[in-house]
């Protein structure tokens, strides 16, 4: 059989693996932001009173993001340990290890007694297992994003890692979904007292479905050929710091606005409408499942672009876009109208932030290496991530409390983050194209 021949007959297969990668790995995504927005959107619905009845309402709400932060605070281990063996024995098993962590997490949160029940101990056991989640989150981004891109083209990495992170705002539709048709469906006040358990416990069945795809992924062509060249690093981390130290701080500080205004739209803007306007949580998170709707639809388009025209160029002209719409995205909030608050969403998840990250996948990774490509991009993921996302809903909480429930010093929050991400961006030098 001649060259071109083979290459025919092997493309279809080729492409049927892409698809069964790009799938368990978007699933992957879609577990660990169902995890995380789930707990964001419980800890400011429900989570002061559940673990946290002696505090006052802000108090409560502060402690209740506090252990939302300690999984982010976890989030740079668990990528530094998993990016670790990853890099030195393949990314498959790893994401498997990573999924388990996650999930079955967010299934024993579902179980977890309340303050009520067993005291001090109901913190302490959320805390524990919010650490455990975040170790394993901190591992599966990288894969995930990893065995995508490497098993495509180079020419379309940025519309490939794209669909991967629809994961993202499916993630956030899946739990918001179920929280906003138990709250309408259910008597007043059942949601509160037990039935916030329930999209807690149904996440096995996503871990379930995600594990099973993941078992019948074959491992990443460019880590099975740097194995088979044996040029495995020893300590890839080391690498990492040492060697590539430059282009994972300013990977870093570029993905802080990414992550960091992303939570600012949905943890804090429902915290802002629903405590310190008194307005009903119901229209404003139907905004949000129109936001994420709108996002699964642009990250795509934005993904492409960024093979187009750039990744470097989309993603700064995300950060700008943000730090523009700062203003007026919290004015549409004050509307107190859930077509006011639709469009802030949109604007703010399924255009800013959709553009930032549609391209972020291929700009990372493409920054490091294959032998140390896991590690490296877990640690920009997840240092960066901790750094924006897990600080924004307490620095948020913190400027409304200080500017006496008004915005003025978040809106300074946004834009700061957003100019100081775009400047980091435009200073990486490698793989931005």
């Amino acid at each position: 059989m001649s060259t071109s021949e083979t290459s025919e007959a092997t493309a279809p297969s080729q492409r049927k693996s892409l698809r069964r990668v790009v799938t368990a790995s978007t699933l992957g995504t879609t577990v660990e932001y169902y995890d995380f927005t789930l707990y964001a959107t419980t800890a400011a619905l429900v989570f002061d009173k559940t673990f946290f009845p002696t505090a006052s309402p802000i108090v409560g709400t502060l402690a209740a993001f506090a252990t939302y932060f300690v999984g982010y605070v976890a989030r740079p281990l668990g990528g530094i340990v998993f990016g670790h063996y990853g890099d030195r024995l393949g990314r498959k098993n790893v994401l498997i290890i990573t999924m388990l962590m996650m999930g079955l997490g967010t299934f024993a949160i579902g179980l977890l007694p309340s303050y009520d029940s067993i005291g001090v101990a109901a913190p302490v056991l959320l805390v524990a297992i919010r650490l455990v989640q975040g170790i394993g989150m901190g591992g599966e981004y990288g894969g995930g994003l990893l065995m995508a891109l490497e098993y495509s083209p180079a020419r379309r990495q940025g519309l490939a890692t794209s669909l991967v992170h629809i994961g993202t705002p499916a993630g956030v539709l899946l739990p918001v979904g179920l929280v906003t048709a138990l709250d309408v469906v259910l008597p007043d006040g059942t949601y509160d007292q037990w039935a916030w358990r329930l999209p807690f416990l149904a996440s096995i069945l996503l871990v379930g479905v995600g594990v099973y795809i993941r078992l019948r992924v074959t491992e990443s062509p460019e880590f099975v050929k740097m194995r088979e060249q044996r040029e495995v690093q020893s300590l890839p981390v080391k690498e990492v710091f040492s060697r590539q130290w430059r282009a994972l701080a300013l990977s870093v500080v570029a993905k802080i606005a990414e992550s960091g205004l992303f939570n600012i739209y949905y943890v804090v803007a429902i915290t802002y409408v629903t405590s310190e306007l008194d307005l009903d949580k119901g229209p404003v998170l139907m905004a949000v499942l129109v936001a994420c709707a709108v996002e699964c639809l642009t990250l795509p388009y934005f993904g492409a672009l960024s093979d187009r025209v750039g990744r470097r160029k989309v993603y700064i002209g995300g950060a700008v876009f943000q730090a523009l719409l700062a203003v007026p995205f919290f004015l549409l909030m004050q509307t107190g109208s859930f077509w006011g608050y639709a469009l802030g969403m949109t604007l703010g998840l399924g255009v800013g932030h959709a553009s930032m990250y549609a391209a972020q996948g291929a700009l990372f990774a493409n920054l490091y290496p294959v032998d140390v490509r896991y590690t490296g991009l877990s640690a920009t993921q997840q240092i960066g991530a901790t750094l924006g996302g897990g600080f924004s809903p307490l620095i948020g909480t913190a400027l409304l409390t200080a500017g006496g429930g008004h915005w003025s010093w978040l809106v300074v929050y946004c834009v700061g983050v957003a100019v100081l991400s775009a400047l980091a961006a435009s200073r990486l030098r490698a793989g931005e194209r």
